[in-house]
């Protein structure tokens, strides 16, 4: 190909995370396929392997096999797959050449902004860096809570062990992948305190999204620096951010331990501080770090539905999350808002919300809504499944959970291929969406006759 025509073809950035995640998840299959990653020395077989190496790069947590299946080498892969997927790839690539070179170009530049959603590209340099900083000091904070954890309480043998899955689980967590060493999830963690908070506590800081974990990063700063006093407002992404945040957590927590309390095949079993626990733990889960301390497939089906729209909202953008993003959710909320009211205008916290970015929310949540019932129409008819599972499985992959009733190992290859496509347009189709939005908006100079089709 020509070099302009090479150029021309990739000027869209969103077009190289889509390259580059496809091409990540081809190298974690065939290191999957070898030999020495499986733990009997055999083959997982192309199809497991393609599953679970989608699975990690794009940090859901499905799987069709049990993890126990694969060596430690194959364990060190899905780890891997689990950090840069949810690192991103592109702003892996960033960083490195920052290191490298001490400074980034244009290009590198927006393939960042695509996959992160940095909003100032002069700021990336300094974002970046903050997200490598901000990485590694939680997963290495919870890394040495559980290791200390598993030690003393006789989960892992000795130290050494201990230590390996702490650091395992603490990548699964903060990436919000949802994947375990355990065959059955963290069900044998429903009664322990540590380690319920401290992974929770990881994969909802992980849900934020960087760019608020910057500014409240920065806010301390300014704080313990001194100086004259001034007010430092909060932006409005913050606010919407971290106010939907709370009021999905709290949401999610109230409704799934009520639902569950009574039912035997979930918390009716245990004690009353277990079952809290262990209410607490799934009603934040959904929201796409896809871990579980009770069977998913005995809960309730209003308490399934619940766990389902969790699943669909999603958690903060430029996060490890999946889903149409809380900030999304509330846009629509606001917009909904003033309708009713009969305002003109779209306002949240004193600012009015611009109507291109209204179109945006409007195009993510209806491409996502027809994806999932597209993917939950093709599950039923190819796997002969009932609606109640296929939209759980499909919601799942699409807001990259994890989560499952139990199906996902006897699904065909047909239905495996169709959660493999879903888990990867989940991932990465939200950013390509927006982007590929806000590089195509232009100012036209003409505007075409009005005319109100009957609405209702």
């Amino acid at each position: 190909m020509p070099r302009g025509g090479l150029i021309a073809s990739i000027r869209n950035p969103a077009q190289l995370v889509v390259g580059a995640f496809v091409s990540f998840i081809l190298v974690g299959t065939l290191l999957l396929t070898l030999p020495i990653a499986s733990d009997r020395g055999g083959n997982v077989g192309f199809d497991n392997a393609l599953f679970l190496s989608t699975s990690a790069a794009t940090v859901t947590g499905l799987s069709t096999i049990d993890i126990t299946d694969f060596s430690v080498f194959g364990e060190v892969v899905l780890m891997l797959l689990m950090q840069i997927g949810g690192f991103g790839i592109m702003t892996i690539g960033s960083v490195l050449a920052i290191v490298a070179s001490d400074r980034v170009g244009l290009k590198q530049r927006m393939l960042a902004q695509a996959e992160i959603g940095a909003v100032d590209l002069g700021d990336l340099k300094r974002l970046l860096l903050a997200i490598a900083k901000i990485t590694l000091a939680v997963e290495g904070t919870l890394a040495a809570i559980l290791t200390v954890r598993f030690w003393r309480r006789g989960y892992e043998d000795n130290l050494v062990s201990s230590a390996y899955s702490a650091v395992f689980h603490s990548i699964s967590a903060f990436n919000n992948a949802g994947i375990s060493l355990y065959p059955d999830s963290l069900t044998r963690f429903v009664g322990d305190p540590v380690v319920v908070f401290g992974m929770s506590s990881a994969f909802i800081i992980g849900g934020l999204g960087f760019p608020i974990i910057v500014e409240v990063i920065r806010r301390q700063r300014l704080h313990r620096a001194g100086g004259p006093r001034r007010r430092v407002p909060w932006s409005v992404h913050t606010k919407i951010t971290l106010l939907t945040t709370a009021a999905l957590i709290v949401f999610g927590a109230v409704v799934v331990t009520t639902f569950e309390w009574d039912n035997p095949a979930t918390l009716g079993s245990l004690d009353t501080f277990d079952k809290l626990l262990g209410g607490w733990f799934q009603g934040v889960t959904p929201r796409t770090a896809g871990f579980n301390t009770v069977d998913i497939g005995g809960m309730n089906e209003p308490t399934l539905l619940v766990i389902t729209t969790l699943m669909f909202i999603g958690a903060g953008p430029a996060s490890t999350a999946g889903g149409i993003k809380v900030t999304t959710f509330a846009v629509l909320a606001f917009v909904l808002w003033s309708e009713v009211r009969g305002n003109p205008d779209v306002n949240s916290f004193g600012r009015r919300l611009p109507s291109a970015l209204i179109r945006q929310a409007l195009t993510v949540a209806l491409l996502s809504i027809g994806l999932v019932v597209g993917s939950s129409l093709l599950l039923m008819s190819i796997e002969d499944l009932s609606l109640t599972p296929a939209l759980f499985e499909s919601t799942s992959a699409f807001g990259t959970v994890g989560l499952s009733t139990g199906i996902t190992g006897s699904l065909g290859p047909a239905g495996q291929l169709v959660l493999v496509l879903v888990m990867l347009t989940g991932r990465v189709g939200p950013v390509t969406f927006v982007t590929a939005l806000a590089l195509r908006e232009r100012n036209r100079a003409y505007h075409y006759p009005e005319e109100r089709p009957i609405i209702g």
